[in-house]
């Protein structure tokens, strides 16, 4: 199923709209604050929607110098390999595009890998952690 036939709307969202989903997602065994960035109010975020409800957030920042890094890219368990996530990161590209940046990145948790080898993210760098969990530095030109 393609991201229309599931009803997709992918939209900006306040900062705030992104916080339940980054903290159910990825970190529910740390406070709610853990998932809030001090960099929030500079950043532009998405939110992606079915039927009305958020089900996908992520959090894109676009560096004066062409940079651009995506964070907090989360997706709920429920709408995850049905095409959602891969909708919203197709339009973080985009928008970075738009926006003139050069490169993008992001730091992901290693069993991510194969997801965003699909977008042409790839690896650099060693593995690294935060906690107990595997990340990598990924990267791509967007030229």
């Amino acid at each position: 199923m393609t991201s229309k036939q599931l009803g997709v709307i992918i939209q900006p969202i306040k900062p705030a709209q992104t916080y339940a989903l980054r903290h159910t997602v990825l970190w529910p065994d740390k406070p709610l604050a853990y998932v809030q960035l001090p960099e929030d109010a500079a950043g532009q975020h998405f939110g992606a929607f079915v039927e009305g409800e958020l089900v996908a957030v992520i959090s894109l920042f676009v560096a004066p110098d062409g940079e651009a890094r995506f964070r907090k890219f989360a997706t709920d368990p429920a709408w995850q390999g049905r095409g959602v996530g891969t909708a919203l990161l197709r339009r973080v590209i985009e928008v970075a595009r738009q926006q003139g940046a050069r490169a993008l990145w992001c730091d992901a948790r290693q069993n991510t890998l194969p997801f965003y080898q699909r977008f042409g993210l790839a690896p650099e760098g060693e593995v690294f952690y935060k906690g107990t969990i595997p990340y990598l530095r990924l990267s791509m030109a967007l030229l």
